[in-house]
């Protein structure tokens, strides 16, 4: 097991367990400095974009993965990419949320929101099997930029500290809904998605591995 791996390991069977409005887990320090200075040093502008619509999807043309591509390309794209691939680290995410994730695909995106950036609350596509989130934003009010989460009734319910390298971790269904509040960024959003998603996922062009489904230990 990496050193990666290894911090990964303990990071999420030291996870804060929530139950309402959904079950989610709230992490602390996720990546080791080196490999989140790395993400940081990539040298992807942050995109110019109009209103999303409250949707990611609105802009896929200036989305970034790390994709076969870009692991090729970039040190800490394959670096994080073989963590979140290696039997350990899926094996620990598959006893932490009670989901197994054998047999699904390895998405990594690399968001990085500006000022204007929003989504509506939405409980993420079914194919979508494990979705967390790495908040890498050093600004000081990056605390307040953290997912918002809403109960059944789409009522604001929280948000998810969103201080640098803190983490969100559920495992979508009909009552994760979450999104982004219309707010001021003072800055780039930076964070990491983490999807480990089914074979019916059409876009293998943005998977890490798209040939090769994880298996646990």
């Amino acid at each position: 097991m990496s050193a990666l791996e290894q911090r990964l390991v303990a990071v999420f069977g030291n996870a804060d367990a929530r139950t309402e409005p959904f079950a989610h887990w709230l992490l602390s320090d996720v990546l080791p400095d080196e490999i989140a200075a790395g993400v940081l040093d990539l040298p992807f502008a942050p995109p110019r974009i109009g209103d999303t619509f409250g949707k990611r999807e609105t802009n896929n043309a200036t989305r970034t993965f790390f994709c076969a591509a870009n692991r090729a390309r970039f040190a800490v794209c394959e670096d994080l990419a073989s963590a979140f691939q290696s039997e350990a680290v899926v094996g620990a995410l598959s006893a932490l949320t009670g989901k197994p994730l054998a047999g699904n695909s390895l998405r990594i995106e690399y968001c990085q929101d500006t000022d204007g950036f929003w989504l509506e609350p939405h409980t993420d596509i079914g194919v979508k099997r494990f979705t967390m989130l790495i908040y890498l934003s050093k600004n000081p009010e990056a605390a307040h930029w953290g997912t918002d989460i809403y109960d059944g009734e789409r009522r604001h319910a929280g948000s998810a500290p969103g201080e640098f390298n803190r983490g969100l971790i559920f495992v979508p269904g009909s009552d994760t809904w979450h999104g982004v509040e219309k707010r001021s960024f003072d800055g780039v959003r930076h964070s990491l998605i983490v999807n480990y998603v089914g074979p019916e996922w059409r876009t293998h062009s943005e998977l890490a591995y798209p040939e090769t489904p994880v298996t646990a230990s």
